[in-house]
């Protein structure tokens, strides 16, 4: 675990206390010494996000979503790894998947563990980590109604506005919703060409990756894809409707 330091971008701050520190210290105990940190470990760490605290926080509520179905097999292992060099790059991957095999072991209290991440981190971070979730639970190719609701109780947990929500979630939904581009776009069927057009503009800034730039490079990159399906949801729009 040499390289662990460099994984969570120079440590954690608030990740190490409660209950996702309490689940991240019996991960690391068990991988490092056998010694488990107890649920009552406090941060000594700067109390604002650091890298480190978003990507422990994605690795638990990856582990939520992956037990939804209450199954868990090499070929979702393998996905996920993929996610995970996509996303973090290989030497990322390589250090975060004996840490989410051990969380995968835990019980997870995914209410405690949701409250405790909400109140740290700002509204775009949250959003960013729903979309990095729905990417998890897509990763077979479709979104299951477990891994939906599971998705769907943290963001409750954090306070998600339904439109945000629905906006996340559609462009997951694009073979069995025919209106995932207006929701994308948080818009009525009934919009018309000019609020489409002033919708578009809304998302996004909403979803602009330097939203979450003090959470490194990584999830800045991870982020565009949201960024993109903004993009995507607008240009089908514009084409069904032919606006120039």
């Amino acid at each position: 675990m040499g390289n662990f330091a460099k994984w969570i971008g120079g440590g954690l701050g608030w990740a190490f206390g409660g209950p996702v520190g309490a689940l991240i210290g019996y991960a690391l105990g068990s991988m490092l010494s056998g010694t488990e940190i107890s649920e009552s470990t406090r941060s000594l760490g700067p109390s604002r996000t650091t890298e480190g605290d978003f990507k422990m926080s994605l690795l638990v509520l990856m582990a939520c979503v992956m037990k939804a179905d209450g199954r868990i097999d090499k070929a979702e292992l393998a996905v996920v790894k993929k996610f995970l060099v996509a996303n973090f790059g290989e030497q990322g991957a390589l250090e975060a998947m004996p840490i989410l095999k051990k969380l995968l072991e835990q019980q997870i209290n995914e209410t405690d563990v949701a409250a405790q991440i909400g109140q740290n981190l700002n509204y775009s971070s949250k959003l960013e980590l729903l979309h990095l979730l729905f990417n998890i639970a897509y990763a077979d190719g479709e979104v299951v109604a477990s891994e939906l609701a599971t998705i769907k109780r943290i963001a409750d947990v954090f306070r998600i506005d339904r439109l945000d929500f629905e906006s996340i979630k559609a462009p997951y939904m694009k073979t069995v919703d025919r209106d995932w581009a207006y929701k994308s776009l948080e818009i009525e069927p009934t919009a018309t060409n000019d609020e489409i057009k002033k919708a578009y503009r809304r998302m996004a800034m909403k979803y602009h990756p330097d939203k979450v730039n003090d959470l490194g490079e990584d999830v800045k990159k991870s982020a565009t894809e949201k960024f993109r399906s903004i993009n995507e949801a607008y240009e089908s729009l514009k084409k069904q409707r032919g606006i120039v």
